[in-house]
C-alpha cells in the first residue's frame, strides 16, 4: 500500500481536527496532537500571544475558547513538504469574526506544532487592493477642497476638536509601524514624538552607528526598502527613511511632543493625557494607550560615589552623541554589550585612549558568521530567490515555539564555535569573558530572554584582540576627580566615562508617566521566563507584555527591533481595531504578573 503524501496527511489531520472542534470537543482536537507539543496562537484563538504545551494545555484552552470561537474551513494551502520524517504545510482557515493563516508541522500522523495566527478582521478588512480610495472626484464641483487642504484640516482637528482612539507614544519604528497599520485599518490614531524630526532618535545617536541586521529582516510595513537599499544601513540613512515613512503614509504624528502624564479612568474607559507639544499643554483623551518606546525602559545609570567630584564627562551610552572633541584624551567605556564595543569602537577610530570595563561576560558572533548561518537562511537574496519573502520568513520563524527555540539555535552556535574557533581564542587570549548563553543557545535566545549581554562584532573585537582597546574586567567602585576606580584597586585615567549599562524594564515608562501602581499592576516587560540570568521565572513561553493585553486595561507595550516591529504591529492592531469597533474580544489565558520590575 502507498504511504500517503505530506500532503494527504495534513489535509487528513485538518479535516479530523475540524470535525472535532465543529463538535466543540476540546479532548478530541487534543488527542490529533502529539504527547510533546506546541500550539502557539496570536490572537485569532484567544485574543492574546500565548503558547500552548501538551496536550492537557491545549484541551483546557480549548475547552473556554470554543464557546466564543467558531473555527472551519481549514485548508492546506499549496503543498506540504516532508523532511526527517516530520511532515509541514502552511494553512488557512476562518472563524466567526476573523480569516486565519498558520503552520502545522506532523510527526507520525500527530501535531507536533501548529501556528495560528490573524490574517484579517471580517468586514473590517484593510483599505487596499480592490478596496483603495478613489481620490479624485471628477466633474466639477465648486468650492471643492483639495487632498492637501482636507488633510491639513484633518491634522489640525485631531487632539483637538476630534480625539484620537489610540495615543501611540514613541515615535520610532514601533510606533510609526504600529500608526501605518491602524491607519491602513481606519483607526484614528495619533503618534506623540519627543524628538523635532521624525527619526531623530536614530540620527542623535554616535555617528558610526550602523543597524546590525540585513536589510532584509528590517523591512517596514507595506513599503519594502528599494532593492540597492545597504545590507546594513547607517543611521542618518534610516533616520531620513522613518521621516519620508511618516510623510508617504499619512500618519498623524506630532514631534516637539512630550507626554508628562497619563490616567486613566475606568467608569469612562478613556485616558486623560497631558502633552506638551512645542511648549504648549494640550490634553489627549484617547480610548486606548500604546508605549512604543522601544523594548527597554528607562536608562540604567548606576549610581558611582564620587560622581558628583569627577570633573570629566559622565554620560549613559543612550545621552553619547560622538566622539568629535576627546581626540588624545582617556576615555572609558563601562560595559560590554553592543553599544559598548560600538562607542569604545568608534572613539578609537577618533584618536581616544579607550579603555572598557568588561563587568560580566559576553557573547560574541562576527557579523558575517551570524548572517550566512543563523539570518540568511530566512532573510537574503538567496531566500528570496527561494520564494521566502519576508513576510514569509516571519512566519516561518513565528511557527518555533519559544520553548524549543533554544534547541533549533544551539547547532548554529555550536559550528559557529568550530568555525571562528582562532577569533574566540584570540579573544579570550586577550582577557574577554566570552559566553553563549546559559545553555549554549547563543545571540538570540539572549535577545529574547534579557534583551543583553551580545555583542555582533563588526570590527570592535579586533581592536581589543590587538589592544588597541584595552580591557579591564571587574566592577567599578567609584569616580575620582580625573579616573575611574574599580573594585581590584586600579584607576583608569578618565575625560569621559560613558556607562553603556543597560536599561530597565518598559514598565518603568509606565510609572514615569502614569503611575508606580501601574506599572507594579502590568509588572516586568520582555522576557520569557526562562530562568536564566536576567530572565527569572516562571515560564510564560511569550515575551511578557509585549503586543497583548496587560493588567492595565488599555494599555500596550510595542517595540522590538524592526522585525518585530513590523510583524507584532499587525496583530496589535488587529486588537485595537476590534475594539474600537465593538467585537467581543474575550482574553484568554491573561499573563500573571511575577515581576515588578
Amino acid at each position: 500500500m502507498t504511504p500517503p503524501t505530506p500532503t494527504q496527511q495534513i489535509t487528513d489531520w485538518l479535516s479530523a481536527l475540524d470535525a472535532a472542534l465543529s463538535a466543540k470537543d476540546g479532548d478530541r482536537a487534543a488527542a490529533l496532537f502529539a504527547e510533546d507539543c506546541y500550539w502557539r496562537d496570536l490572537v485569532i484563538f484567544t485574543w492574546n500571544l500565548k503558547t500552548f504545551e501538551g496536550r492537557a494545555d491545549i484541551s483546557k484552552m480549548l475547552h473556554h475558547v470554543l464557546q466564543d470561537v467558531t473555527p472551519d474551513r481549514w485548508a492546506l494551502e499549496g503543498e506540504a513538504s516532508e523532511s526527517d520524517g516530520t511532515c509541514e504545510g502552511w494553512i488557512s482557515f476562518e472563524t466567526g469574526v476573523a480569516r486565519g493563516y498558520g503552520h502545522v508541522r506532523l510527526k507520525n500522523g500527530k501535531c507536533w506544532t501548529l501556528l495560528t495566527t490573524m490574517r484579517e478582521l471580517i468586514g473590517y478588512e484593510e483599505n487596499k487592493g480592490r478596496r483603495r480610495e478613489t481620490g479624485a472626484v471628477h466633474g466639477v464641483v465648486p468650492g471643492r477642497k483639495s487632498w492637501l487642504e482636507l488633510k491639513t484640516e484633518r491634522e489640525s482637528r485631531l487632539g483637538y476638536e476630534d480625539q484620537p482612539y489610540c495615543l501611540i507614544v514613541g515615535g520610532g519604528q514601533g510606533g510609526i509601524a504600529l500608526g501605518a497599520r491602524l491607519r491602513r485599518l481606519g483607526v484614528p490614531t495619533l503618534i506623540v514624538e519627543s524628538n523635532p524630526r521624525a527619526g531623530d532618535s536614530w540620527r542623535k545617536r554616535y555617528r558610526s552607528l550602523c543597524l546590525h541586521d540585513p536589510v532584509w529582516y528590517d523591512h517596514l510595513p507595506y513599503l519594502p526598502f528599494p532593492d540597492d537599499w545597504p545590507v546594513f544601513a547607517p543611521k542618518d540613512k534610516i533616520g531620513d527613511w522613518l521621516e519620508a515613512y511618516v510623510k508617504i503614509m499619512e500618519l498623524n504624528y506630532w514631534t516637539s511632543s512630550m507626554c508628562k502624564s497619563a490616567s486613566f479612568d475606568q467608569t469612562t474607559g478613556e485616558w486623560t493625557v497631558e502633552v506638551v507639544r512645542s511648549g504648549k499643554t494640550v490634553i489627549l483623551k484617547p480610548k486606548q494607550l500604546v508605549l512604543a518606546t522601544g523594548m527597554s525602559g528607562v536608562p540604567h545609570m548606576p549610581e558611582l560615589p564620587g560622581s558628583d567630584g569627577f570633573q570629566g564627562t559622565l554620560v549613559h551610552s543612550s545621552g553619547h552623541r560622538g566622539s568629535d572633541g576627546y581626540e588624545g584624551k582617556n576615555c572609558v567605556v563601562v560595559g560590554s554589550n553592543n553599544s559598548a564595543h560600538d562607542i569604545a569602537s568608534d572613539l578609537w577610530e577618533n584618536g581616544a585612549n579607550v579603555t572598557m570595563v568588561q563587568r560580566s561576560s559576553t557573547h560574541v558572533s562576527k557579523s558575517e558568521t551570524l548572517m550566512e548561518l543563523a539570518t540568511y537562511p530566512l532573510y537574503s537574496e538567496d531566500a528570496m530567490e527561494r520564494g521566502i519573502t519576508t513576510e514569509k520568513a516571519d512566519m516561518i520563524a513565528a511557527s518555533v515555539p519559544y520553548r524549543l527555540m533554544g534547541d533549533f539555535q544551539k547547532p548554529i552556535y555550536e559550528q559557529m564555535k568550530i568555525r571562528d574557533k582562532d577569533f574566540y581564542d584570540k579573544l579570550r587570549g586577550a582577557g574577554f569573558l566570552l559566553d553563549f548563553g546559559d545553555d549554549e543557545s547563543g545571540l538570540f535566545m539572549k535577545y529574547m530572554r534579557r534583551g543583553s549581554g551580545y555583542y555582533i562584532d563588526v570590527g570592535a573585537s579586533q581592536l581589543i584582540i590587538n589592544g588597541d582597546i584595552k580591557l579591564k574586567s571587574g566592577q567599578v567602585s567609584s569616580l575620582t576627580p580625573h579616573a575611574v576606580k574599580l573594585e581590584n584597586g586600579d584607576e583608569l585615567a578618565a575625560d569621559l566615562v560613558v556607562c553603556a549599562t543597560g536599561y530597565g524594564s518598559m514598565n518603568g515608562w509606565a510609572e514615569k508617566l502614569i503611575s508606580k501602581e501601574v506599572a507594579d499592576k502590568v509588572g516586568k516587560v520582555w522576557g520569557l521566563g526562562s530562568a536564566t540570568i536576567k530572565d527569572p521565572g516562571p515560564w510564560e513561553g511569550e515575551p511578557r507584555n509585549m503586543w497583548k493585553p496587560t493588567h492595565q486595561t488599555a494599555l500596550w507595550f510595542h517595540g522590538g527591533n524592526l522585525h518585530q516591529s513590523r510583524h507584532y504591529s499587525k496583530y496589535l492592531s488587529f486588537q485595537l481595531k476590534a475594539r474600537m469597533e465593538g467585537i467581543p474580544t474575550p482574553v484568554y489565558a491573561l499573563q500573571e504578573v511575577n515581576h515588578k520590575c
